[in-house]
């Protein structure tokens, strides 16, 4: 997926969460405003309480865009069979996408009210939500193989170490080039174009030589954070998982309860 492409996957679940979001509140702000002891009188009370046609629906679309979410995500990463299903990012991002949107839907199911046993799965998912997006963050941070898969610091420093030597052999960036980067990228960026003018480079290769210098500096800022953000991301799942599963299981309670209890929503 070229850079363009992704950023229009990214662009396309966040327009979908904030449309979604805003339709949501529009369609029911006035039930919603409305204190909790007089809305047995609003004339949406049978379509937005929690077991309402709508209320219902929200909880059982929300719940189950949650589970695809973790299940997709936990298939492609844990199975080797769907490993080559693209980019393991990718999968992240669809799935802090379908569990952030299956939230929002559950968080109008509830109709802003918590109590009890459900208080505690929402605060849950809440929390689950945040972190989940703190790990993204993270992940990002931590440089990737075409595949997805986690570079170490001995891959990342023979990555950069094959972009100097192509600097140096295939466009003859001198050593004085790489010392001035350490300063000041923009320096040095002046100094390659100084330099590579003197020697006759046209301007379609002398703009390939900046794009790799540039990504050569990139990368000795990502393997100064790649010890520190590898650690962050073992201490992120200690976080997320615990919160994930203790919702997932109050989750599996309350549904079990009102199917119990007859709510059958329209089936």
């Amino acid at each position: 997926m070229s850079p363009k492409a992704h950023k229009i996957y990214i662009g396309t679940f966040v327009v979908i969460v904030v449309a979604v979001t805003a339709a949501l509140t529009i369609e029911g702000y006035s039930y919603y405003a409305t204190p909790i002891v007089d809305r047995f009188h609003h004339p949406d009370y049978n379509l937005l309480k929690p077991s309402g046609i709508l209320g219902h629906g929200y909880g059982i679309v929300g719940t189950l865009l949650i589970i695809t979410g973790i299940a997709t995500y936990m298939m492609r990463k844990r199975m080797r069979m769907f490993s080559r299903w693209g980019r393991l990012k990718h999968w992240l991002e669809f799935h802090i996408f379908l569990c952030t949107l299956g939230a929002i839907l559950i968080l109008f199911h509830t109709s802003f009210k918590f109590g009890g046993i459900v208080s505690a799965s929402f605060w849950s998912m809440v929390a689950v939500v945040i972190s989940g997006v703190i790990g993204r963050y993270i992940y990002i941070q931590i440089p990737h193989t075409i595949e997805g898969r986690e570079m170490n610091l001995h891959e990342v420093h023979s990555l950069q170490e094959g972009i100097g030597q192509k600097l140096r052999t295939d466009y003859g960036v001198e050593e004085q080039v790489f010392a001035s980067l350490k300063e000041n990228r923009r320096a040095a960026i002046r100094l390659l174009k100084k330099e590579s003018r003197k020697k006759g480079m046209r301007g379609k290769e002398i703009r390939k030589a900046i794009r790799l210098l540039k990504t050569e500096d990139k990368l000795t800022g990502r393997i100064k954070r790649l010890e520190k953000m590898q650690n962050l991301f073992r201490y992120w799942h200690i976080a997320h998982q615990p919160f994930a599963l203790i919702m997932l299981i109050i989750m599996v309670i309350h549904v079990t309860v009102t199917i119990l209890f007859g709510y059958r929503w329209i089936f």
